[in-house]
């Protein structure tokens, strides 16, 4: 089945897009992001088994922000407003990163709505954007810099997924090196890396959703991770340094039931690029159509 991009007004005010016809599946991007990006995360989820919901988070892309202090429990119950708009009751939800926050609110708020969770290296406690150097701020968070990283994701593919994979992991000398190599070699690992990394700018149609997660994911102090009742699928690599992994050791310690996929030596996109990423996106397959 086709893509098909849902009117603003028929998905509650939020950029949507639905393709597939089986089991709804939510798709919760990271920090910065937009529907872009949760496509990119949701490939692996085949239309036939699952009718996947996109959405751009607030502030990002064809999303608008309700107000300057919307807050990640304003974030929950638009996700719940889209549901409704789609007449979809309940859903299974998958959540990366900065989205993990939000993708937990939603299931506390609205526990009759989510079937089950994934989250694939969610925050789980307070972030704050990290340091960065000025070549880093001119690629990341501008619109020049935009535009050099789409070039270089199709001139130099492979300097992009090394500065992307070091900048997000733990990995070094050999271990990068060979890790790079593999994901190189690899059509479907190879592609998530560079089309991320060509998406992934603060600046632009991103700003206001990243300025609101700065600030939201800067103030978390209690998510009622206790409170979550939908079955929960923890996914992280041990080398991630951008969401370390005692964000989900703190899920698996708070979350009734939850269990925990860790990979060793894996990034920040561990759930993606991981040599064991096949399998990985094959036990999430098999947790989102749980009921």
């Amino acid at each position: 089945m086709r893509s098909v991009t849902c009117p603003a007004a028929a998905a509650a005010g939020a950029e949507v897009a639905v393709r597939g016809t089986g089991s709804p599946v939510l798709v919760v991007h990271g920090t910065p992001g937009g529907i872009d990006v949760a496509a990119i995360m949701s490939r692996f989820l085949p239309s036939a088994d699952f009718r996947v919901v996109t959405l751009s988070r607030p502030g990002y892309q064809g999303t608008p922000l309700a107000s300057e202090r919307a807050t990640l429990d304003d974030e929950a119950d638009l996700y719940a407003a889209v549901l409704d708009d789609l007449g979809i009751d309940r859903a299974s939800v998958l959540a990366w990163s900065g989205g993990g926050p939000a993708a937990y609110r939603f299931a506390v708020r609205h526990p009759a709505r989510v079937r089950s969770l994934a989250v694939a290296a969610g925050l789980t406690g307070r972030w704050v954007p990290p340091e960065t150097s000025g070549p880093e701020r001119l690629v990341g968070r501008t619109a020049f810099g935009a535009v050099l990283a789409r070039i270089a994701a199709s001139t130099v593919p492979a300097l992009v997924v090394r500065l992307a994979v070091a900048g997000v992991s733990a990995l070094r000398g050999p271990a990068l090196r060979e890790h790079v190599a593999d994901v190189l070699r690899d059509p479907d690992r190879r592609s998530f890396v560079l089309d991320l990394a060509a998406s992934g700018n603060t600046s632009g149609a991103h700003r206001d959703g990243w300025d609101a997660d700065v600030r939201n994911l800067g103030a978390v102090r209690d998510l009622e991770l206790g409170a979550v009742r939908a079955p929960t699928l923890l996914v992280h690599g041990d080398a991630d340094t951008d969401v370390p992994p005692r964000h989900s050791d703190r899920a698996l310690a708070e979350v009734p039931g939850a269990e925990l996929l860790s990979l060793p030596g894996g990034t920040h996109f561990a759930l993606w690029d991981h040599r064991d990423a096949r399998d990985a996106q094959d036990r999430v397959r098999r947790h989102l159509q749980r009921s």
